[in-house]
């Protein structure tokens, strides 16, 4: 094996019917692996939408001479377009996820550093808070906002 081929870090192949399970060491190579895989597929869906509205609303530029139906098509438009910035910030946050798998903290929570539960992250693969940390903040929110 040539100095060039030990220098290159092999990642983990994940199988389709992998799941993380509480098992296994917390946020080992294959768990990594895992969210790492399921962060870049969720990222090029989100994309891969995109395209696909960006094509369609070039495609939609026609003039519908009647009122109900322009009103409809602009709503239709608008809505469209709403879900897809929320979902440019969701890449911010898959990005923001990918990075912390790299620097070794993904899975942990930013508040309290303890684990964050393995089926929060399957549900919420960008989550940053553990549950219970997320209820505290939330909680806060509600009360800073009744204010």
């Amino acid at each position: 094996m040539s100095a060039l081929a030990t220098a290159v870090e092999v990642e983990p192949v994940v199988d389709d019917g992998y799941r993380p399970t509480d098992d296994e060491p917390f946020m080992n190579e294959r768990q990594l692996a895992y969210f790492r895989k399921k962060l870049l597929d969720w990222k090029d869906e989100i994309l891969r939408e995109s395209k696909e509205t960006v094509t369609n609303l070039k495609a939609e530029t026609e003039n519908h001479p009647d009122l109900v139906d322009r009103a409809s098509s602009e709503s239709d438009r608008a809505l469209e377009l709403r879900t897809r910035d929320r979902q440019r910030k969701l890449i911010s946050k898959i990005d923001d996820a990918l990075r912390r798998i790299e620097d070794g903290s993904y899975g942990y929570c930013e508040e309290t550093g303890e684990p964050i539960s393995l089926g929060r992250l399957e549900a919420r693969p960008t989550a940053t808070l553990s549950v219970e940390a997320q209820e505290r903040h939330e909680r806060r929110e509600r009360v800073h906002r009744d204010d």
